[in-house]
């Protein structure tokens, strides 16, 4: 059976006061019994983060990292070998933001995907459609080819040592939701899509929602059968809330 994960992407939020508040709160937080909890936090204060949450059982991930693993003169970048030297154990690739506003390609998110991987790190790979995609029925061929950019360039193994997160850009930070049956929709074309290359890497790997996941609406989406949590957004920048959204992970 898949353990739930709910994990918390703070994008480029956070002083030093409000982190350190955050991660008091986070610290403080009762985890249910099997499921994981992740939080990645801006690159300038994951150290603060490791130390904060050691012992906690909460996992720190980064939110972007080099095409390359190893150190090395790439200016403003962080090598995955580096963030795992200082705790990360997983990396989100391809956010949709990533995507649409830094412009990263399928190729640069593929030597990302293999970089992480190479320096241990797990990549939490994002995957969705646009409004104008999905009013135009290709919701399923966009994520569809995101995926088969990874598949055809590592093979469906790739996919045993990584999570997918499904997230509709329409649906980030605007308060819209996909309905569950929605979400559930997709979720189920990924793993259907991954199953067809390879059943037990299908049956296994971890698909998370994001979009707009408060307290109020996490427990119908990880009801439903191929959700198994969520990248939590604005949500998890106040424990409390994300601290429910985890209960309702956990139930």
């Amino acid at each position: 059976m898949r353990r739930p994960m709910v994990a918390g992407n703070w994008k480029m939020h956070g002083t030093r006061a409000s982190v350190a508040e955050l991660t008091q709160g986070l610290g403080k937080m009762l985890i249910p019994d099997g499921i994981e909890v992740a939080v990645f936090p801006p690159a300038l204060f994951i150290n603060d983060v490791v130390d904060g949450l050691k012992g906690k059982g909460i996992i720190v991930g980064a939110q972007n990292s080099a095409v390359q693993p190893e150190q090395g003169a790439l200016t403003g970048e962080v090598a995955p070998s580096q963030l795992s030297e200082v705790g990360c154990k997983l990396v989100l690739i391809g956010h949709s933001e990533r995507r649409q506003i830094i412009g990263e390609s399928d190729e640069v998110l593929n030597q990302k995907f293999a970089a992480a991987q190479k320096s241990g790190l797990t990549p939490v790979l994002c995957v969705g459609e646009t409004l104008a995609e999905r009013e135009a029925g290709k919701t399923l061929e966009v994520v569809g080819r995101q995926l088969s950019s990874v598949i055809d360039a590592f093979g469906i193994a790739a996919f045993a040592n990584a999570v997918i997160a499904y997230e509709p850009v329409w649906a980030i930070g605007t308060g819209l939701t996909a309905s569950p049956q929605q979400a559930q929709d997709v979720h189920a074309a990924i793993r259907k899509q991954l199953a067809e290359k390879d059943a037990e890497v299908a049956r296994k790997v971890q698909l998370l929602y994001g979009g707009s996941v408060k307290a109020a609406n996490a427990a119908e989406l990880f009801g439903m059968p191929d959700i198994d949590g969520g990248l939590i957004g604005g949500a998890s920048l106040n424990a409390d809330e994300f601290g429910a959204i985890c209960r309702a992970a956990g139930n």
